[in-house]
């Protein structure tokens, strides 16, 4: 079974889960955690966890591929949009290290190609000299332009045009949910 078919069969198991199913699954997972016992995952379980996991790889590397042309990796692209989305499109290096989640050096590596492109500068925060700011400079912008139209092609193609539309909202919400415990698991 290829790549697209396994998410498919996936979407399609999503839809038999009712909500209450796993707000009662969820609650359950919490108390055998509690308990320090760990659960075998059932059948329908295992199942959404190796769709995702046999899906990722391959969607990560589809998104990749159709960026070629943009001469953009998925990363760049990344970089490009939380600085085109925060004020005065900077931020201080250690916090798009943080959204990037990457530690300050692997920032440093990922940026060193969009500094050179001229896409990002680099540069001491005014107001404190000891923070350095990641940049979106004009010609970054416009590289994150020309890309955009391609990516969104390919998060349409590969992902969103795959889906109904309940499908597309019960997605974010497991996406949501899912992070957001990671989140409140790192802060702990």
């Amino acid at each position: 079974m290829g790549p697209v078919q396994l998410f498919e069969v996936a979407t399609i198991a999503a839809r038999l889960v009712k909500v209450s199913d796993v707000a009662t699954t969820t609650a359950h997972r919490r108390e055998s955690a509690a308990a320090n016992t760990v659960q075998p995952l059932s059948a329908g379980e295992l199942f959404a966890w190796r769709s995702y996991v046999e899906t990722t790889a391959d969607l990560s590397s589809a998104l990749e591929a159709d960026l070629i042309p943009t001469g953009l990796t998925l990363g760049d692209y990344q970089v490009l949009v939380f600085l085109s989305e925060a004020e005065h499109h900077s931020m201080r290096m250690c916090d798009l290290a943080a959204n990037l989640q990457l530690s300050p050096s692997g920032l440093t590596r990922r940026l060193d190609g969009l500094v050179r492109s001229g896409y990002v500068d680099r540069r001491p925060s005014s107001a404190d000299r000891r923070v350095m700011l990641a940049i979106l400079p004009e010609p970054g912008a416009a590289k994150l332009a020309d890309a955009y139209p391609v990516h969104l092609a390919s998060v349409r193609t590969h992902i969103i045009d795959r889906l109904e539309p309940a499908d597309v909202e019960s997605f974010g919400r497991i996406f949501a949910t899912i992070q957001g415990g990671l989140r409140v698991g790192r802060n702990a």
